[in-house]
């Protein structure tokens, strides 16, 4: 998935069923994929300092980043191995400001994890949306997180 801070603006809202999960659906005015031109009120430094601040996360000057926790071969949710990884991008405005356009994720984790790792773009001060590429849909936070949990 890709994390982007929810674009301004008016948004196509629909639905869809992914996973037996009914999730709500962000889209452009138009009805095509929303316009994601806002950051996230983070810089790519500050953020890289939240995620080194984070045990067991490792994060390289490129932007990439891996988070891991648990033990074991249970399923993350019961305390086994899980693994987060993504890579983070910026963006600079016309004045030459950069901030966080958006970061891919990748991976499983329990959800006070990808708390940790949402924190340090910004949330909960910063609303953001999750685009799942292969989908093709854009989700808000609350519908995201749903969908994760459900059983691929």
């Amino acid at each position: 998935a890709n994390v982007f801070a929810r674009p301004e603006g008016d948004l196509a809202i629909g639905e869809a069923t992914l996973r037996g999960v009914a999730v709500e659906t962000i889209a452009g005015p138009g009805g095509g994929p929303p316009l994601f031109v806002a950051t996230m009120p983070v810089t790519f430094e500050t953020m890289q300092e939240s995620l080194f601040a984070l045990v067991r996360c490792d994060c390289e000057p490129d932007g990439f980043f891996l988070l891991t926790g648990g033990m074991g071969k249970a399923p993350p949710e019961e305390g086994g191995f899980w693994r987060l990884n993504g890579h983070m991008h910026e963006l600079r405005d016309e004045a030459g400001a950069a901030r966080m356009h958006r970061v891919e994720l990748s991976g499983e984790c329990p959800p006070e994890a990808l708390d940790r790792v949402l924190g340090a773009m910004g949330w909960p001060d910063a609303e953001l949306v999750f685009e799942l590429v292969q989908e093709g849909l854009t989700l808000p936070e609350k519908d995201f997180r749903r969908w994760a949990a459900a059983e691929a």
